[in-house]
């Protein structure tokens, strides 16, 4: 304890020292500051409770918290997928920042400002934190609390009598891995809890198919069971006579996990529920009315400074997000933003801004297919189907078979007319002034907060934190920017700027140079393959070089791309992978890759490969459908028992 607490000390020195309020832990005798409890859950959008409008939900804990708190209407997880959601919640900024936005890589962070809890200890708070420790940070990153792990709660015997407590709850009972079982087979009847999946109003976004219908109806099952869990925590809140005192927060930590939600930018991906109850004793801290649903912009980025606020502590100066309640309350804001790195395999960054009603998406890579063949959520028998339904093209709609085709650059969407953002209104005359504006939003958004994810994965190790780094070599940050924006929508008088990048020593420019040539060739905007990127297939770095094996096939130069990308492929190369997989579903450069069906297929029996080539193999159609036979039968077997297991409710208090 005494390592920890000159941990903290050390920490809180120097340019990071704030004014705390006038009371110390030992001083501690009764409540000054109000009790912050954070119930999360995970992978639910907004539209699964009954507050939000959703019949077929039985939230009615939820709801009544609704009705007597704040439902907010307007708020964003920041990113949609849990560790780079939870990196911007722990320190109060975006990802981006810190380079910490890639799902499941762990990085080095500042410690000394990145966990905000430490100011909230230093102040006096017990903090607890019972579940998820999903940062995206190396090292130690339970040090600053002083209860982390299943057995952490406010009702800890260590929290002296009158010392307010901030606590984080994490239930993972509707976790996609819930409905990650392959197969519909042996699940309950959901018609007996009122959840025939045949009469559910399913969301326009995702196809009609039987198998999408039933992880809907599984996972809504878990949606209600939730309900349960809070009401467990607002009733022992008031059993141990803390409802008075204590601020509840509730929220889920991205989208919901039905096709097209978490792992991506539209509001099925990053619009949560968002729910605050603030007792009338403390009700002076919150300028919004209770009872009442607000549709002010917040997000993830701001919950950090919000509960300092509340706290009465202002918001650190390095931090980025607004609190909206409390002493220190900031104006609200005028846009919000959304990040994303990666899908498991494949470094396929995408920005989002919205006003409120307008939300846009730029993609960074345009060449890649929407939806890349993610391994764990294509354990989902819906992902499933409807990835088989466009292979067979048996699709009655069109916009069900943009998951194997390549991305708009940018997408804008109405969501006032069109919430889960099917028509895209990008190249609408009528549509171009919110466009610009939000571009420009954007891109200065980018510019502001230092964006470090344009950095590919392969340079992000510098030996110390890479936001330290680029502030201590005064890299020139706004280059990189601007060679990702023009790589993902480049024209031909691009080229010269493109074949100047090439020639960097920094890899990280290297590659958005053969990004923009593989995007130019996907577009037949250039036909003959420039000398320096056929050099570069040759690259030190493997994202470079894959990259360009990739241009040079878009570039009729097939003949040496493939060859290149396989032989990198039998490296274990993920940028590799991921160039192959692309091309696969390309419709005209599919059929070139048949010469090379015999080493993809001997590969399909190697252990670390093998579902890699598998998937290749089966959008070439050399494997027939269904597609869950790309995964390995025991690890088939092993998902099986999800369909007729309950999650149980936990954590408690």
């Amino acid at each position: 304890m005494i390592k920890r607490r000159e941990l903290l000390k050390s920490a809180m020195a120097g340019p990071l020292m704030l004014t705390l309020p006038q009371w110390t832990v030992g001083d501690v005798t009764e409540q000054k500051h109000p009790n912050i409890l954070w119930l999360t859950i995970e992978d639910v959008s907004y539209y699964q409770f009954g507050c939000y409008g959703n019949k077929h939900a039985r939230t009615p804990a939820i709801d009544e918290l609704a009705g007597n708190g704040i439902q907010f209407t307007n708020a964003w997880s920041t990113a949609p997928q849990c560790s780079p959601a939870r990196s911007t919640i722990i320190s109060g900024s975006y990802a981006t920042t810190y380079g910490t936005e890639y799902h499941r890589q762990r990085y080095q962070v500042p410690r000394e400002q990145f966990f905000f809890p430490m100011f909230l200890e230093k102040a006096g708070y017990f903090c607890t934190n019972n579940g998820k420790t999903d940062y995206n940070a190396r090292g130690n990153v339970r040090f600053f609390w002083d209860e982390s792990g299943r057995e952490a709660t406010y009702n800890s015997p260590r929290r002296r009598p009158g010392q307010p407590f901030f606590s984080v709850f994490n239930c993972t009972a509707t976790h996609m891995g819930r409905v990650c079982t392959f197969t519909t087979e042996n699940r309950r009847d959901f018609a007996k809890e009122g959840l025939d999946p045949a009469a559910l109003d399913l969301p326009p976004h995702v196809p009609d198919l039987p198998d999408v219908r039933s992880d809907y109806a599984f996972h809504q099952e878990g949606v209600n069971d939730i309900d349960r869990w809070v009401k467990y925590f607002l009733d022992d809140l008031k059993e141990k006579g803390l409802d008075d005192d204590t601020i509840v927060f509730f929220y889920s930590d991205h989208g919901g996990c039905l096709p097209r939600g978490k792992g991506f930018l539209f509001e099925t991906g990053l619009k949560v529920p968002m729910i605050v109850y603030v007792p009338p004793k403390w009700r002076h801290l919150c300028s919004i009315p209770h009872e009442q649903k607000s549709d002010r912009l917040v997000g993830f980025v701001d919950l950090a400074p919000t509960v300092l606020s509340l706290a009465d502590i202002p918001t650190p100066d390095h931090m980025q997000g607004r609190a909206f309640m409390g002493k220190h309350e900031a104006a609200p804001r005028t846009f919000q933003f959304g990040l994303r790195a990666n899908q498991e395999d494949h470094y396929d960054p995408w920005r989002a801004a919205t006003d409120g009603r307008y939300t846009y998406i730029r993609c960074y890579i345009p060449y890649k297919p929407m939806a890349h063949r993610n391994f764990y959520q294509w354990m989902m028998p819906s992902n499933l189907a409807w990835d088989e339904c466009v292979l067979k093209g048996d699709f009655k709609r069109p916009e069900w078979a943009m998951t194997h085709q390549p991305k708009p650059v940018e997408m804008l969407f109405d969501t006032d007319e069109d919430p889960y953002c099917i028509r895209n209104l990008a190249g609408d005359v009528l549509h171009q002034r919110p466009l610009e504006k939000l571009r420009k939003a954007l891109s200065g958004h980018l510019q502001q907060t230092c964006d470090l994810g344009f950095f590919i994965p392969s340079v992000r190790e510098k030996g110390q934190p890479l936001y330290t780094w680029v502030r201590q070599k005064e890299y020139n940050l706004e280059r990189l920017l601007q060679a990702a924006e023009i790589a993902s929508d480049p024209s031909v008088k691009d080229v010269p700027h493109l074949l100047e990048l090439l020639n960097q020593s920094e890899a990280e420019l290297r590659f958005w140079a053969v990004s923009g040539f593989a995007t130019l060739g996907c577009r037949k905007q250039l036909k003959a393959c420039p000398e320096s990127v056929i050099a570069a297939i040759e690259d030190s770095d493997p994202y470079v070089a894959a990259t360009a094996a990739e241009a040079a096939c878009y570039l009729n130069k097939v003949d040496l791309g493939l060859p290149a990308l396989l032989a990198q492929f039998k490296t274990n190369t993920l940028a590799s992978y991921s160039s192959l997989e692309t091309l696969s579903m390309h419709s005209e450069l599919k059929a070139q890759m048949n010469p090379h069906i015999s080493e993809l297929e001997e590969l399909a029996n190697n252990n670390s490969l093998g579902i890699k080539a598998r998937s290749i193999l089966i959008n070439l159609g050399k494997i027939k459908p269904p597609i869950f036979k790309i995964y390995p039968p025991q690890r088939i077997q092993n998902r099986q028992q999800a369909n007729t297991d309950r999650r149980p409710l936990s954590p408690r208090p």
